[in-house]
């Protein structure tokens, strides 16, 4: 299946200039856009719409407006540790059980210790890289409202179309705004009408409200379940992102909603998609072919999408000690990512997700800094399903599933055992699904801890594992320990308000409307 391509986009096209500056993202949402050509003249020509949408898949995607990220979108952070698929690794796998980092750049290694701080460059570049998306789609949307379309000449399909790439333009800002209502909480708030004001803090349980009545109305005018371009959202991924944000209610709001989770996960499974019968491929440079799991995934191509973000970084992180990059389908590895021995405990031999490199390393990790120390975990190649290398033994062309049938039906499950109806046996079946193409026992019963521990062997260096043991109460207590939690080789607990990430202190200073997150 094609890809929709995002690279080769004309930088007349990037709304906020040069950089978003992590100065403040308070001041870049007051200046005016920077641009080569106006978006009054852009956005006259039907024909430019399709690239200036590629912009805002763009931003999940790269972290510059140039190959290999040069001309970063974030200031003072490298163009390839700014990406917005990197940082949510860094932020929702490396602060859990899933993930360990060996290297110590800036503040990098606080995030496994969970001793991060309101200075931490990551964590800024997190919240910074969620607002440019935000940006990026407020300047689109503003642009295609019914009355602009009229008063740009657009006609007769073509409005239908652009209708469409409108609503993929909210889907893709509200899940900025999820990713700031799970991770920070209480943030300012900014939409295409508050352009030129100093914006507002909004609370958590509005935003959610917020997140929730944009996915429904993008929903309305998205394309059909399965019917879009391969790369851009439809109705089923709102309808994914709509259970993901119900199942999730009770923390974000204090109000479970998980009837809506099963309502809107039955829509999903309705429409026709089914499991790939093979898990490896999933994560393969081919998986955006024969695959009728998948839902949304970012897209890369190593000749197109050239970033040190994305599947690239998850490949060659990975790799390390006496492991072979060409089994990888890439030029060499960096020595980073490793596991702890709290996930690796969780298989059984004959769970084919289970895939841990042991070869010169330990199961135990006494120096988090030390490749060696921790298993190797392989998922990720830039190979294809038939052995085939990647175009670019560098950049990976290996796409990453963002929404994906199997947590979907993980989510039903656990919907049904917190008490929101469905069926227990549709239930018990979804999972016993999943365990079988993982040649894995099946199971005759369901509880929340072993879903939890399901969800992590099936979606493991996904990025929900964060939100996943929040939504247990095992993130920052003692109910869950795993190596080098709270900085203590074999876990100890940490202070609750860990369960949100700071507000960066240059916005606090720069914007009298914020309050900083507790505990920081």
């Amino acid at each position: 299946m094609k890809k929709f391509r995002i690279k080769n986009i004309s930088l007349a096209l990037v709304f906020l200039g040069a950089s978003f500056t992590i100065q403040s993202c308070t001041d870049d949402l007051k200046q005016e856009p920077i641009t080569d050509v106006t978006s009054a003249s852009l956005y006259k020509d039907f024909s430019k719409y399709k690239g200036l949408l590629a912009k805002l898949y763009g931003g999940l995607a790269v972290g510059g407006q140039s190959g290999g990220d040069g001309n970063g979108d974030i200031a003072d952070i490298d163009g390839g540790f700014s990406n917005y698929m990197r940082l949510l690794f860094t932020l929702n796998e490396i602060t859990t059980d899933e993930a360990v980092i060996g290297w110590n750049d800036g503040t990098l290694h606080e995030f496994h210790k969970m001793i991060w701080t309101p200075a931490n460059e990551f964590n800024n570049a997190m919240y910074y890289r969620l607002y440019t998306e935000v940006a990026y789609c407020n300047e689109f949307i503003k642009n295609t409202t019914d009355e602009m379309l009229s008063s740009n000449g657009i006609t007769g399909s073509n409005v239908d179309e652009a209708k469409t790439m409108r609503a993929e333009a909210r889907f893709l800002r509200a899940q900025a705004y999820f990713h700031l209502l799970d991770m920070y909480g209480n943030v300012p708030f900014v939409d295409e009408t508050t352009f030129g004001t100093v914006p507002k803090q909004i609370n958590r349980s509005d935003l959610f409200n917020y997140v929730e009545s944009e996915l429904l109305a993008a929903e309305s005018e998205l394309k059909a379940a399965r019917s879009n371009e391969y790369g851009r959202v439809d109705k089923a991924a709102a309808w994914t992102l709509l259970a993901r944000l119900y199942l999730n209610a009770q923390v974000y709001t204090g109000t479970q909603r998980n009837s809506d989770v099963i309502t809107y996960c039955d829509k999903v499974i309705a429409a026709g998609y089914s499991l790939n019968t093979t898990y490896a491929n999933l994560f393969l440079t081919d998986n955006n072919v024969n695959n009728p799991e998948n839902i949304f995934s970012v897209v890369y191509e190593g000749t197109y999408t050239q970033t040190n973000g994305g599947t690239t970084y998850l490949v060659h992180a990975a790799i390390g000690g006496t492991m072979d990059p060409q089994d990888f389908g890439v030029n060499g590895g960096w020595g980073g990512l490793r596991t702890t021995k709290a996930f690796v405990n969780k298989f059984e031999n004959t769970d084919l997700r289970g895939r841990f490199y042991k070869d010169g390393q330990t199961l135990e990790i006494n120096d988090l800094g030390n490749f060696n120390d921790g298993y190797a975990f392989i998922k990720y190649k830039n190979i294809s399903s038939t052995g085939a290398a990647g175009v670019h033994d560098n950049f990976v062309d290996t796409d990453l599933p963002i929404y994906r049938l199997a947590d979907v039906y993980l989510m039903y499950a656990e919907a049904v055992v917190r008490g929101g109806g469905g069926s227990m046996s549709t239930a018990l079946g979804y999972v016993n699904a999943i365990r079988a193409r993982a040649k894995a026992s099946s199971i005759s019963s369901l509880n929340l801890d072993f879903i939890l521990d399901e969800r992590s062997r099936e979606l493991s260096w996904e990025m929900t594992r964060r939100s996943d043991l929040i939504r247990f109460g095992k993130f920052t207590t003692a109910a869950y320990l795993w190596p080098w939690k709270g900085n203590v080789k074999d876990g100890t607990s940490v202070g609750e308000y860990r369960n949100l990430f700071p507000i960066p202190n240059n916005d606090l200073v720069v914007n009298p409307n914020l309050k900083q997150n507790p505990g920081y």
